[in-house]
């Protein structure tokens, strides 16, 4: 498996991202869609492998949204995804609890 995709952010809403082949370019997406997501931003093109690592997601979970859909859209962090990434408390407010 191996494909050249485009990355686009949205100017809607932070860390939404739309992924679709380079050679397609935006050109077949839907209307709707691309009401939604507002006027997409190229971020970049890159190779998606079996073996690249995505941010949020599984390389497969991408590959089989494009070809079923024709892209990957990549939605913001949850509130709880986001508390996930945050330090531990310091060591004299672990106490308190």
């Amino acid at each position: 498996m191996s494909l050249t995709l485009s990355a686009f952010k949205s100017p809607k809403k932070e860390e939404l991202y739309l992924f679709v082949p380079k050679e397609d370019g935006l050109e077949k997406l839907p209307n709707e869609l691309l009401v939604m997501f507002g006027e997409p931003t190229h971020v970049i093109d890159f190779e998606l492998t079996a073996e690249r690592k995505m941010a949020r997601v599984d390389a497969e979970e991408v590959r089989l949204s494009i070809e079923s859909k024709g892209y990957f859209m990549q939605m913001p962090p949850s509130e709880v995804e986001k508390m996930g990434d945050m330090p531990a408390p310091p060591e004299h407010l672990d106490n308190i609890f």
